[in-house]
């Protein structure tokens, strides 16, 4: 299978971005190139060079241009400068492709990150955005909730008076006794009484058992009356001869 063409070298589509620009909003696809080529590890840097996210000057370029394989880490290592290099790969739905700067063959400098996902191209965030913007969007959350405490605060405020003279109301009407309200539960009792069937006998007694008589039953209740109960003594007539007053009449 043929190599896809490299891109133009001097075309104004593949000079870098400005540094500091925020490409984070665009997403590079090429529908063409991914019918004509497969999309793995080794085709995979040739697509990537045809998004702008793609800087010309990167050394990755510079191998292609003596027909080496641009991911070659054996001769990146011996070069100086920008970079990139593929560092993880789930083919054929996604790869990872680092952009870093070169000082020596053992002290890189992690720039940007890129990812392709399903033939679409993107640039990941910074970990600082991603931060910047979860707060953000939390504080927003956090003031948005703060409102609607403060609005539903106030309405209760003002619905305090109504809801007093509303509630006195309210007590009163379910104090007040509704007859026709109890007419209609005696006549449900009722109704239930009727279909319930009736009570069961109670037990009979066992073998050698008297039951006692009503007599014997209420004597014990008489027996602790009486004792509970003083006899009633009349101060006069119960004191006995001996300790009446005695009258005596003088003959004059």
């Amino acid at each position: 299978m043929a190599l896809p063409p490299p891109p133009p070298g001097d075309g104004a589509a593949a000079l870098p971005p400005p540094p500091g620009t925020d490409m984070t909003g665009i997403c590079f696809r090429d529908q063409l190139w991914l019918n004509t080529y497969p999309l793995d590890r080794n085709l995979v840097f040739d697509y990537f060079a045809l998004s702008p996210f793609y800087d010309i000057t990167c050394n990755n370029e510079s191998l292609r241009s003596r027909q080496i394989h641009p991911l070659d880490m054996s001769q990146l290592m011996m070069m100086t400068g920008m970079e990139y290099v593929l560092s993880e790969v789930m083919e054929p739905h996604l790869f990872v492709m680092r952009k870093q700067r070169r000082s020596n063959s053992d002290k890189v400098e992690h720039l940007l990150a890129y990812y392709i996902l399903d033939g679409s191209i993107y640039q990941a965030p910074l970990l600082g955005n991603v931060f910047a913007s979860r707060i953000s969007r939390t504080m927003h959350h956090i003031s948005k909730a703060f409102s609607i405490a403060c609005s539903k605060l106030e309405k209760i405020g003002n619905a305090e008076t109504e809801s007093d003279a509303a509630a006195s109301e309210s007590k009163t009407q379910k104090e007040a006794v509704d007859f026709k309200e109890l007419i209609r539960i005696d006549k449900i009792l009722m109704t239930l009484q009727k279909k319930l069937p009736p009570a069961p006998p109670p037990p009979p007694y066992p073998e050698g058992y008297v039951p006692p008589s009503a007599s014997e039953e209420k004597a014990p209740d008489d027996l602790l009356a009486s004792e509970a109960l003083p006899p009633v003594i009349d101060p006069i007539i119960d004191q006995g001869p001996a300790k009446r007053p005695r009258v005596e009449f003088c003959e004059s």
